[in-house]
C-alpha cells in the first residue's frame, strides 16, 4: 500500500458501495409494492450514503504480516473500515512510536546498508530518541514502487505508519517535533551562531574529496577551502563561553546540528587518509579534533556505522 501523504486523504469507498448494492437489491424485490416503496427505499439509501461520503479516516499502511492477517479474515468492508477508523482515533494527533521503516542507499552489494551520511543523521536521530525502526537498504531496482512515484525515488526515505517523509533535514525536524524527549532542538540565536560556523562545510568537503587528479592547482584551492571550513568550525569550538563538546550554546547538550555533523566529519576523516593521501592534518585543529572523537564515541553514532572505511570510500569514488 502507498503511504499517505498531505495532498490527499482516501474517503470510505467501501461501505459506499455496499450500502448502494443494498439498496438496489431491496429495490428491486420492492418493485411490485408500489412507488412510494421505492422512493423510500432510494431516498433512504442516499441519506446513509451521503453522510459517510466526504467522512472518515485515513486508511493505515498495513504490514505484510496485518495484510495477510486481513485478507485472511472473513469481516465485511463495512467492518474493516470502522476498525481503520478505531485506531486512527485511538491514534489522534500525535504520531505514536512504532511502525517505522527507514529506506536507505545500500553499499556494493545492493544489500547491506551504505555510506549514505544523511542517512547516518537519521538514524542518529531515531537513536537518540530511543525509536525503533526497520532499515531497509534499497537500490534503484527493489525500491518500492510507491517511493519511485510519488517521492521520485529519494533517499533516505522515513515511513512512518501513514506518512512517508524524505530528505534527511525534513525527517529529522519531523521526529524531534513528533518525540519531544530528548529534544534535539535549541532555538534563538545560539543555534543560529552554530548553524553558520557549519554552513558550507561538507560542499567544500565533497568537492576537495572528489576532484581529480590530487595535488594539481584547482585541488590546492578545494583543499584551501575546506581547511576554511574547518577554521571557521575551529574557532566556534574554542569559544570562551563553551563547557562542553557540542555545537550549539554551551556546548553541553547534543543537537541535530551535531546528528547532522558527525556522519560528515566520519567521511571526511576516511576520505583525507584513503583517498587524498592526508592533504589535512585534522591535528591542526584540536578543537575539532576533540568534537569528532566526542561524537564518534556516542552510542547514536556507533550503531549506525556497520559500514566501514571500505565502504566509505567505494561510495565517494563510485559516482
Amino acid at each position: 500500500p502507498r503511504p499517505i501523504t498531505h495532498h490527499h486523504t482516501p474517503h470510505r469507498i467501501l461501505p459506499i458501495i455496499t450500502l448502494i448494492t443494498d439498496a438496489y437489491n431491496m429495490t428491486m424485490t420492492t418493485m411490485t409494492m408500489g412507488r412510494g416503496i421505492v422512493g423510500t427505499a432510494l431516498a433512504f439509501a442516499l441519506r446513509i450514503c451521503s453522510s459517510h461520503a466526504f467522512v472518515g479516516p485515513a486508511s493505515p499502511v498495513l504490514s505484510p504480516r496485518t495484510a495477510s492477517r486481513e485478507r485472511s479474515s472473513p469481516t465485511s468492508s463495512l467492518d474493516m473500515a470502522r476498525n481503520r477508523g478505531l485506531e486512527r482515533r485511538e491514534e489522534g494527533a500525535t504520531p505514536l512510536p512504532g511502525g517505522m521503516t527507514l529506506y536507505v542507499k545500500p553499499a556494493a552489494d545492493g544489500k547491506s546498508v551504505g555510506d549514505c551520511p544523511f542517512a547516518h543523521f537519521v538514524r542518529m536521530v531515531l537513536a537518540e530518541k530511543g525509536l525503533e525502526y526497520d532499515l531497509v537498504p534499497s537500490s534503484q531496482e527493489n525500491k518500492p514502487r510507491w517511493l519511485v512515484e510519488d517521492y521520485g525515488g529519494k533517499l533516505p526515505a522515513l515511513r512512518h505508519r501513514e506518512e512517508c517523509h524524505v530528505d534527511s533535514e525534513a525527517i529529522a525536524q519531523h521526529l524531534d517535533f513528533s518525540f519531544k524527549e530528548p529534544a534535539l532542538s535549541l532555538g534563538g540565536g545560539e543555534t543560529r551562531r552554530a548553524s553558520e560556523a557549519i554552513a558550507g562545510f561538507f560542499p567544500a568537503m565533497a568537492k576537495f574529496i572528489k576532484h581529480s587528479p590530487s595535488g594539481d592547482e584547482e585541488d590546492e584551492e578545494k583543499q584551501a577551502a575546506l581547511e576554511q571550513k574547518l577554521q571557521a568550525l575551529e574557532d566556534h569550538l574554542s569559544a570562551d563561553t563553551r563547557t562542553g563538546p557540542y555545537l550549539v550554546g554551551d556546548g553541553r547538550k547534543v543537537t541535530l546540528l551535531d546528528c547532522n555533523m558527525a556522519p560528515k566529519l566520519y567521511a571526511m576523516e576516511v576520505c583525507l587518509k584513503e583517498i587524498k593521501g592526508g592533504a589535512v592534518v585534522l591535528g591542526g585543529y584540536p578543537k575539532v579534533r576533540e568534537y569528532m572523537d566526542e561524537l564518534f564515541a556516542r552510542p547514536s553514532f556507533r550503531g549506525a556505522v556497520e559500514y566501514g572505511p571500505e565502504t566509505v570510500v567505494w561510495g565517494w569514488t563510485s559516482h
